[in-house]
């Protein structure tokens, strides 16, 4: 695709009727330069299918489609944006797929053939219950490439001990290797949003966990995590039942005085394997 063909972004935006919607988590990237980094963190996508969810006027979509990548699917919600990436589409070459619908109802692996991966600036108000739902079946893809809000990357990324580490950097880390792409300030995007944001990159563990061992997973770390000033003899009571939680914990080799926020991820997977047993 030949971008100095394309209009610009800004005029996209304003033949659509694409003024961002606080409702749909909506900032755009319009910057060619930034998307183009983005596209880069990725990593190879020769050959590969990759999945986009909220795509907006198409800035990320653009610099998707001028990798290798073969093909471009692009889930959005708002019919405006559908209207703006079908437009997109139609000068593709048939290498642009649009799936007007809910991102948090679909299952991106059913739409491409594998190898696939997820390159994808996400809506913040959704971002998190996506990647759950992804972190899920990991094995499908390749690995994902995703913008969030500052705050929840460090969530992502964090290390036992610190006060950022929680239930989510257990779920990735258990089930992907997680490393840093970049770091945007708010003026990046239109409009701007209040807080910095920052792209992380997943690259699935050879070896998965199969539905069942990441069901007990999660409730193991929402039980931890949601009473986390408590050891875990009584954090881990309602889940283990009160008289059984000292002997998952032996089993473990976990001390019952410990606090969630100091249990390393291979110590949550000892424990979690207890629970399922």
């Amino acid at each position: 695709m030949n971008e100095a063909s394309l209009p610009p972004l800004r005029e996209v935006i304003a033949r659509h009727g694409l003024a961002a919607r606080r409702s749909l988590g909506q900032h755009f990237l319009l910057d060619g330069n930034v998307t183009a980094r983005i596209a880069r963190l990725a990593g190879d996508l020769t050959g590969r299918h990759v999945i986009e969810v909220g795509p907006g006027p198409g800035g990320l979509t653009r610099a998707l489609l001028a990798s290798n990548a073969a093909s471009v699917t692009a889930i959005e919600i708002d019919p405006r944006a559908v209207a703006a990436m079908r437009e997109l589409a139609a000068g593709a070459g048939g290498r642009l797929h649009v799936v007007a619908g809910d991102a948090l109802a679909l299952d991106p692996a059913t739409l491409v053939p594998p190898p696939r991966r997820i390159v994808a600036n996400l809506p913040y108000n959704i971002a998190t219950p996506l990647l759950i739902g992804w972190l899920r079946q990991a094995a499908a893809y390749e690995g994902f490439t995703l913008m969030f809000q500052e705050e929840v990357a460090d969530r992502l990324r964090a290390v036992p001990g610190t006060g950022a580490y929680g239930r989510l950097s257990v779920l990735a880390q258990w089930v992907c290797a997680v490393e840093f792409g970049m770091r945007l300030p708010p003026e990046a995007f239109t409009p701007p949003p209040r807080v910095f944001s920052a792209v992380l990159g997943f690259t699935p563990h050879v070896i998965q966990p199969t539905p069942a061992r990441f069901q007990a997973m999660e409730r193991l770390t929402a039980a931890a995590f949601g009473q986390r000033r408590k050891m875990l003899r009584g954090a881990l009571r309602g889940l283990a039942g009160e008289g059984r939680v000292g002997e998952v914990l032996a089993a473990a080799e976990i001390a019952p005085e410990r606090r969630a926020e100091t249990l390393s991820v291979a110590e949550f997977e000892r424990l979690a394997e207890v629970l399922a047993g």
